[in-house]
């Protein structure tokens, strides 16, 4: 385990390497506890480059058996070798020269699960960020690509599969058991996008005909037996492969593609050339283990990986300050993927949803960064929602800035230009202005500064002069290190709505730029005067979410009201009346505080009925509306002082007042939305389910709201109506026989099944309440649980810590030093795991003076254990600091 060096890397120290790796020739002899790793170099000194500039490589707890250069031993007095760095003093004269290294691994020993490790008796590998320096020596960095050629050797009862990169080249016999196989990549690549995998797997084939007429052979490898689990997953492959062929006209480039899906993976999944490795809770699934999420997960994740071959590997990022170049891109792809295979409406929503819970209290807390950070000291820290979240929204007002076909012309010129390249944000800013002519240079910002924008919103209209004016102010409050901040170009849609819903005329505008319905804003203060209304309209603003702002509009509740009824924007109709409510829960939440009980206006709770009720809305889109704000969303909106016991008593008393209000209305639907057909997970049978489980939620709530709940638990036959009835048990009815019953029912019947064992394990410790701690902590010793397995860890310790606002934020403070103990044993065996854990915490600052100081404790804790990984000591010095 690396422990904090201190380093510090800042974009502006940037250059080049003085040596290239053009071929890279790797030979693996496996074994469990001494795998032999021979690495053949082509080394090549840069033009320019003295004779004398040493050749320095990169290691991670190395050490070589053997050093030649051009077939000849190295002598020791030319090197310079430690753990983690090998350095040769005197290179060859010659421009071009052999370097060959040998090392020994022990990948059954790597719970770090970085570079080559073994999985239930499975090798793996995982180089990202920078993991091959964990298998040989190497200028471990993202500009430097290679061509792989790759050899591996293994007992063919122990390893009957050999992958590696590209396309097959050779297999064969070894005698005494051994076999090999040959694999060549002629794509040159980084080392992180490296991959093996050797073991005993089951394979789901097929074959993909892509729109030149090649045939590609695909192969989707499992643990055996569970082949029948990956049927979905390769569906998701193939449809994948032609949308991007028809939205993006990117062909696949190899002969194969292969996914491997592994029970051991610090991450969802890696987007290795040819080669993507999966962790398997996005690989496997059926009726009976997998909800209708899961399916959905699936789908965008394999897109996801699959659409890397374009976005991240055929073009890779200069080097990691360029993160989202590939990882933010890849999002914005797979958001439209599935906008287009599910509900656009319903996927947008489910997007700034996400946004809004990892990526906004990221901007407004310690560990806020830019899109593209400008200084980081372990990279591992910066795979956050920042990067790929907000990135995704900043290629998106590309999109809206420039219009579809400009956007189109600019990315197939990004494909054109920058094929082969280890490629900037700067390219791909000058790539759209290339091709759509417009200066970009103020809308660059939105990748180099850190913060969430804020607009300030206000009309009035003169019916005298029938003119209709909005002022619009933007500010972006100050984050760590930047306490100054410049104006943004903000794409801002918005529409002017009218009795009936209909839009308002206006004949003209004045005061910014408006085209096709997007207000830009670019200036401090706009005042955007609309002439020719007639009418004072309701304004709709950030249509379809433009731009990832927060938004403070003086509008009156009569004005969101009418939205949510009227609006013709689906984003903007769910946006208001999502308003409206988090209105209601902060308002509530203050009487609670000031002890009074909390009433709530009956035009909310009938507006519940009716947009419940509203056939003419897609039922998930009904089901997204009627879920309230979390705990998480009210307390940041709130920003400070925060009571977290006060959050939930608000929000369960909204919950009652509209399940009460809406009894009737809420049964009837519920019972006709019953489905006793065979069971389909596409959308639309998804958004049934939906509707009709959080119906569920709130009628038990109600009277009888136990074995209403119990009873749908028994007659589940889907995971989806299983899972979300077993949350309703122990959630609203903690202790009761009901719930007691189903937790144990479920566990008796799926206590072998590791990912389905997560779902129980998330369950439970996501159950409100000071007692779940004490359940979390004696789930640890479950034997379905494990430390060392990064899915197990996040469904119990990371649903605790992340969504359970009232069990974390105990009052005395037991939550925090539980998992302040825990994420210190977590990192004994896996230090990334532990850093993404100990995020929890980001937003201490935010809490009430109580827990302010108990959550301050429990980070000291933490910062004050000894030989601290570099991955934890960064992420909690920053959220101290």
């Amino acid at each position: 385990m690396r422990t904090d060096t201190g380093q510090v890397f800042k974009l502006e120290d940037y250059r080049p390497n003085d040596y290239l790796i053009p071929q890279t020739d790797l030979t693996f002899r496996l074994s469990p506890d001494a795998t032999r790793v021979t690495a053949v170099l082509t080394v090549e000194r840069r033009d320019g480059v003295s004779v004398s500039a040493p050749l320095v490589l990169d290691g991670d707890g190395l050490t070589p058996q053997r050093i030649e250069i051009d077939g000849k031993k190295a002598k020791p007095a030319d090197l310079l070798v430690t753990s983690d760095q090998l350095t040769i003093l005197k290179p060859p004269a010659a421009r071009r020269f052999q370097l060959l290294i040998e090392t020994e691994l022990a990948p059954a020993t790597n719970e770090a699960l970085m570079g080559l490790y073994r999985s239930s008796n499975v090798y793996c590998t995982q180089c990202e960020a920078e993991g091959f320096r964990r298998i040989t020596y190497f200028l471990d960095r993202p500009d430097i690509l290679s061509v792989y050629t790759v050899r591996i050797e293994a007992l063919r009862d122990e390893a009957p599969l050999l992958l590696s990169n590209g396309n097959p080249v050779d297999k064969g016999d070894l005698g005494d058991g051994w076999h090999y196989a040959r694999w060549h990549d002629p794509f040159p690549k980084p080392s992180y996008l490296f991959a093996l995998v050797a073991g005993n797997l089951g394979q789901v084939a097929d074959s993909f005909v892509t729109a030149s007429g090649r045939t590609v052979e695909l192969g989707i490898y499992v643990e055996p037996g569970k082949e029948k689990l990956a049927g979905y997953a390769m569906d998701a492959l193939k449809r994948s492969m032609r949308w991007d062929e028809e939205a993006f006209g990117r062909e696949y480039d190899l002969d194969v593609f292969n996914i491997v899906a592994v029970s051991d993976f610090n991450m969802g999944a890696m987007e290795n050339k040819g080669l993507n490795i999966f962790n398997d809770k996005y690989v496997l699934a059926d009726q009976e283990t997998a909800t209708d999420a899961d399916f959905a997960n699936i789908e965008a994740i394999i897109a996801h990986e699959y659409f890397h071959n374009w976005t991240g590997n055929r073009i890779t990022c200069r080097d990691w300050f360029q993160l989202c170049l590939k990882e933010g891109l890849t999002v914005f792809r797979d958001h439209e993927f599935s906008a287009d295979q599910r509900s656009r409406a319903v996927k947008r929503i489910a997007e700034v949803r996400t946004l809004r819970a990892h990526q906004f209290p990221e901007d407004q807390g310690p560990l806020a960064h830019p899109v593209r950070p400008r200084r980081y000291r372990e990279i591992n820290n910066f795979y956050t929602a920042t990067v790929y979240e907000k990135g995704s929204e900043v290629v998106r007002m590309i999109r809206t800035i420039l219009g579809p076909d400009a956007f189109r012309a600019g990315m197939d010129l990004y494909f054109e230009r920058h094929d082969g390249d280890a490629a900037t944000i700067e390219d791909f800013i000058k790539v759209f202005e290339d091709a759509s002519g417009r200066d970009l240079s103020q809308f660059a910002l939105w990748y180099h500064q850190a913060g969430t924008p804020n607009l300030t919103v206000s009309s009035t209209h003169n019916p005298a002069s029938q003119e209709f004016t909005l002022e619009i102010e933007q500010s972006v409050p100050p984050t760590p290190s930047e306490s100054r901040k410049r104006l943004m170009h903000i794409p801002l849609a918005f529409g002017l709505i009218g009795a009936g819903g209909k839009p308002v005329e206006y004949s003209g505008v004045e005061g910014a730029s408006v085209e096709d319905g997007v207000i830009h804003v670019r200036k401090r203060r706009h005042m955007v005067r609309f002439s020719g209304v007639t009418e004072r309209p309701a304004v709709s603003l950030n249509r379809g979410f433009s731009a990832p702002v927060t938004l403070s509009v003086e509008q009156k509740a009569d004005d969101q009201f009418f939205l949510a009824r009227h609006d013709s924007d689906t984003f903007s109709r769910w946006q208001a009346f999502n308003t409206l409510l988090t209105d209601a829960l902060i308002a509530a939440f203050r009487e609670i505080l000031g002890g009074k009980r909390p009433g709530f206006a009956p035009r909310l709770t009938e507006l519940a009925g009716s947009i419940a009720g509203d056939e003419a809305l897609e039922p998930a889109y009904r089901a997204l509306a009627l879920a309230l704000p979390s705990e998480a969303d009210i307390a940041r909106d709130i920003g400070s002082n925060i009571d977290t016991d006060a959050i939930y008593a608000a929000r369960e008393a909204l919950a009652l007042a509209i399940a009460a209000a809406n009894r009737e209305t809420f049964s009837g639907l519920y019972d006709r939305l019953a489905d006793n057909g065979p069971f389909s997970p596409d959308a639309a049978s998804a958004g049934r389910r939906a509707l009709r489980n959080i119906l569920l939620d709130y009628l038990s709530l109600l009277p009888g709201g136990a074995a209403l709940a119990a009873g749908h638990f028994q007659s589940a036959t889907n995971m989806t109506d299983r899972a979300a009835a077993l949350a309703v048990l122990a959630h609203r009815h903690h202790g009761s026989p009901e719930a007691t019953k189903a937790l144990a029912s479920f566990e008796t019947i799926y206590g072998s099944d590791p990912l389905v064992m997560d779902k129980w394990f998330q369950v439970q410790a996501s159950v409100p309440g000071p007692q779940t701690v004490d359940t979390v902590r004696a789930l640890t010793g479950h034997p379905a649980f494990s430390m060392a397995n990064p899915n197990r860890v996040r469904s119990l310790i990371g649903t605790f810590s992340s969504a359970n606002q009232t069990g974390f934020h105990r009052a005395d403070g037991e939550g925090y030093r539980f998992f302040s103990q825990t994420v210190l044993e977590v990192e004994k065996r896996n230090p990334q795991v532990a850093a993404r854990l100990a995020t929890a915490l980001r937003s201490w600052r935010s809490l009430e003076p109580g827990r302010q100081a108990k959550a301050r404790e429990a980070l000291l804790s933490i910062a004050n254990a000894e030989n601290l990984s570099a991955d934890l000591r960064d992420i909690v010095e920053r959220t101290l600091a």
